[in-house]
């Protein structure tokens, strides 16, 4: 998959993700000609060749991140931000992330942290994640086949993220991996997965239980004098669950 190279925005918000430009592109308001598109600068107005004007700015890490591709339901924003501000992953952090699927969390940490290292068992996921791990060009992400279960060869890691359907056989190669003072967060779509994880981070002396947490985003409407939530909110995704290793 290429990487996006530019973005065309309409004024209605509209946009088009352009990854191609020796070729012209083609939109539902007509195409812009490969020509304009190599000479176009952040902030030019293009024209499709029905007159339709397209405004062109380059693709931040956002834009290419909600164009990944995708393997198995990939953990939401609102729960990603919830992981960054409880475990305060920065510049120095060394992340380990178990259950890669598509990626997508491990990206969202990458380009905040200074590496992250993921996990993943099966084939199919390993190589969507794999692509998009190209396609986002970033070089601090490693990709390991391998079963966290069975243990985790990074040591002295500052956080250790488990969206896995039985973290707690994660919990011991965790505790294992982590400096003292880091974390392990669990994200589990269903309560009895919680418990499960609970009941068993309750027997390791070496972790403190934090908290467990859900994250429901409401988005509303404003529109003139009318305002007012949408009727479709963001509701349950998934329970995240944080532990941190005090011994």
């Amino acid at each position: 998959m290429e990487p996006i190279k530019k973005i065309l925005v309409a004024e209605d918000g509209k946009k088009f993700y352009v990854r191609n430009l020796k070729e012209d592109f083609h939109t539902q308001f007509g195409f812009v000609s490969k020509e304009a598109l190599a000479k176009a600068k952040p902030g030019d107005m293009l024209k499709t060749n029905t007159g339709k004007e397209l405004f062109v700015f380059p693709p931040s890490f956002i834009d290419s991140y909600g164009k990944i591709k995708r393997a198995p339901q990939i953990i939401p924003r609102k729960d990603i931000a919830a992981i960054v501000a409880e475990t305060g992953v920065g510049k120095d952090s060394t992340v380990v992330d178990a259950g890669t699927g598509s990626g997508a969390l491990a990206l969202f940490l990458a380009n905040i942290a200074k590496k992250v290292v993921t996990y993943e068992i099966r084939e199919d996921f390993a190589k969507v994640a794999a692509e998009n791990i190209a396609a986002m060009g970033m070089k601090n992400v490693v990709l390991k086949k391998k079963d966290i279960y069975n243990g985790i060869d990074e040591k002295d890691v500052d956080i250790v993220t488990l969206d896995l359907p039985e973290p707690w056989k994660a919990i011991e190669p965790a505790a294992a991996a982590l400096k003292i003072g880091g974390f392990i967060v669990s994200y589990s779509p269903t309560t009895p997965q919680v418990s499960d994880f609970i009941a068993a981070i309750a027997n390791n002396k070496s972790l403190l239980l934090i908290k467990t947490i859900e994250i429901i985003e409401r988005e509303w409407e404003f529109n003139d004098r009318i305002v007012r939530p949408l009727s479709q909110k963001i509701g349950h995704s998934g329970f995240l669950t944080f532990v941190r290793k005090i011994r």
